[in-house]
Parts: C-alpha cells; sequence; structure tokens
C-alpha cells in the first residue's frame, strides 16, 4: 500500500541506532543516507524515513510485519537491547484474531513500534 513513510525524530543518532538494531531480524538496512536523514528498506521498494526535526514528534503506531513468529521474539529483544521500552512481551493476542502473534516497544521518541506475525505456530 505505502511507496514509504517519512516521519521525524527528535534524535537522529539514536533513532537510527534504534531502529537499525530493532528491525534487523526482518533484513532492513540503510538504502540511503543523508545528512540528518535516513532512508531504511529490506526490499528497495518500500522504505521507512526518519529525519531530524526541530518539533517535538507526534507519537506513532508502526507495525511492520514478520514471516515468522521468530522474528517477532527476536525484533522483541533487539528493540529492547537497543534502548526500547517493553509495551507488550512476544505472545498471541486473541483479541485481534486467533493468529495474531505480536510484541510491542517503545521508541526513542514514544512512538509504539510493533511486530506482527499473522502465520499460525509452524
Amino acid at each position: 500500500m505505502f511507496d514509504h513513510v517519512v516521519f521525524g525524530v527528535s534524535d537522529y543518532e539514536a533513532s537510527k541506532a534504534f531502529f537499525l538494531k530493532a528491525l534487523e531480524p526482518l533484513g532492513i538496512a540503510i538504502l540511503q543516507e543523508r545528512p540528518g536523514g535516513i532512508e531504511l528498506s529490506s526490499d528497495g521498494k518500500v522504505s521507512l524515513c526518519l529525519l531530524q526535526t526541530e518539533e517535538k514528534p507526534s507519537h506513532l503506531h508502526l507495525a511492520f510485519v514478520a514471516m515468522h513468529r521468530e522474528q517477532v521474539d527476536a525484533f522483541y529483544h533487539a528493540a529492547l537491547a537497543a534502548g526500547g521500552s517493553d509495551n507488550g512481551p512476544p505472545g498471541l493476542r486473541p483479541n485481534y484474531s486467533g493468529k495474531y502473534y505480536a510484541a510491542f516497544v517503545i521508541g526513542p521518541d514514544g512512538h509504539n513500534i510493533e511486530m506482527v506475525c499473522h502465520e499460525p505456530e509452524d
């Protein structure tokens, strides 16, 4: 649905380090970087762009699709190691659906970052 998503961050270096580490389980890496801005992607087609801003960023909820539940678990642990705060450990969310397996972490600017797998358990 999206080609790219762009949002501002208050501490570019901290956000860059957080997102690179937290999203590494999906194979997301730097597509391109310029002073105060970075474009991240795993396929070169859809990207997430972070830009340094002087304004206080509004809180976002960003949900990334995992291909399997192990990626959700790996994201959660990587995001916490990168300085994120727990907002819901990996697990089924039966109030969403019987297969909705997700984890939630609060990132550097207070954004709720989610990794979700819609596939049944192997």
